[in-house]
This record gives structure tokens, sequence and C-alpha cells, in this order.
């Protein structure tokens, strides 16, 4: 294991576990997890401000304990470790196992990155593709980015929200609606925004063709009936590729900030 933090969930000694512990029958520890639970234990404990003492007083053990239970891992207490996962908020297998559905974003980056622009029809072939996105609207103290299910409509979006709900506010407003998709696996990915101005739908016969054209109804649910359709200005994006420069040497790279 590292130094540091890490350290402190060392195992003691046979002789410091508890006095109603049974020591495992191995010789020495089952190295197919442990680290790898020590670091999820660690890193949780440092998100919620734990100690190593609170975590083990709060799992019904003592920190020495704590210490041994994760040098040998799972296979040692089992219910132990089920204490220790609740106490942590997190589940059994995301503890011993890590979680499959981590954010991404998180690996390194591709080989020979490159950061391009998207045509404007490239951008409405994402926008396509995708049912969620996100809003960003004046409010109060600070700026709103709020994540809405839309629905492509010719060269518009239009999105359900409720009459006093916050993404009806920008009715009538200028806004800003971003779209993008990350492969973690490959390190890429891309994303559209969208500059332009919200209007409330008021016909009936164009709500019953939003209506038509939505592949879901809105996640958040509740009586979500009011059309809001955005009329872009402009439509811009981005995409990071990964592997040999693209073929097309007269392809625009993008400039300013990723």
């Amino acid at each position: 294991m590292s130094n540091g933090l890490v350290d402190t969930f060392r195992a003691p000694e046979v002789q410091d576990m508890d006095e109603n512990s049974t020591p495992p029958a191995a010789s020495s520890p089952d190295t197919s997890a442990p680290e790898g639970i020590t670091r999820r234990v660690v890193a949780r404990c440092r998100q919620l401000g734990l100690t190593q003492e609170d975590a083990a007083a709060r799992a019904g053990m003592s920190p020495r304990y704590l210490g041994y239970l994760l040098d040998f891992g799972q296979e040692f207490d089992p219910d132990a470790l089920f204490r220790l996962a609740r106490v942590l908020g997190m589940t059994y297998a995301d503890l011993v196992e890590g979680r499959g559905d981590a954010p991404p974003g998180r690996s390194p980056a591709a080989p020979y990155p490159r950061l391009v622009r998207l045509t404007e029809q490239e951008c409405w072939d994402r926008l396509g593709t995708h049912g969620v996105g996100r809003i960003a609207l004046q409010g109060e103290p600070y700026p709103m980015v709020l994540p809405v299910n839309y629905t492509v409509d010719g060269r518009t979006l239009a999105y359900r929200t409720s009459d006093f709900g916050a993404a009806a506010s920008a009715a009538g407003t200028a806004v800003a609606f971003e779209v993008d998709h990350v492969d973690d696996r490959r390190s890429t990915g891309w994303s559209v925004l969208v500059g332009g101005r919200a209007e409330r739908v008021d016909d009936p016969g164009a709500e019953q063709q939003l209506a038509a054209l939505a592949t879901t109804e809105p996640w958040a649910g509740g009586h979500r009936n009011l059309w809001i359709r955005i009329v872009p200005a402009t439509v811009t994006g981005r995409e990071v590729l990964a592997g040999p420069a693209p073929a097309d040497p007269t392809r625009p790279l993008a400039s300013g900030p990723s």
C-alpha cells in the first residue's frame, strides 16, 4: 500500500485484534481485492470527513480491527464489510468491486488527440441522436443550467416543462443549449452549443406535432405540458478525435479553451 493516509489502515499484529476475532486461515493476505477496497475506503472517508476511528466506531469495530479487515479483504469478515459499506453510504458491491458506472473523464487522453470544429450540419446530425441536453438561462443570483429532455423539430429544439417550472422562465429570453457525448473508453467525445431565443409554443397543432416527435416523456415526471421552443441564432460544435491527423488537411482545428 502507499504511504500517508492509506498507511493508517494497515493491519495490526494478530494480538492487537478484537478479543473475539478469528484470524484468517491463510498465512498471507488475499491480494485479489484488499488494496482496491482500502483505496475506496480512504477516498470515501476523505469525502465524508471521517477519520479511521470514526469509520470503525460507526461500523462497530475497533480501528485496529478495521485495518486488519482491509488488509485481508472480503474473505476475512464479509459481515464487517457490509457494516462498513453501510456507514460509508456505499453498496457492498461498490465497496468490494468498485463502481461499474464511474463518472466519465478520468481516463487518460487518447493517443494523438485532435480537437476539431464540427460543421453546422454535423452539429444537427449529433443533436438528432440524443434526447437530453442542458439549457442555460438567466437566474438570481446566478445563471442556471438545467437538464431537460428535448426534441429536434427541423432546425429548432423543443422541450416540455411545467407552467411554473424553472425551465419555463426561459420563454422570451436569450438562452444557450448544450448537448454532449463522451466515450470514456476511447477518451473521445463531442459537444454542440446552440445559442438562440426561447419561445412558448401556444398553437395546439404545433403542440401535437411536438408530442408526436417526442421519443420519451420528461424524466422528471409530473404535469409538464408547456412546450418551449429554442430558435437558434448560432450552432457550433467541437469534437475530440483520437489517432492520426484527419485525412482532410483543410478541416480547421478548434481554437480557444476546450
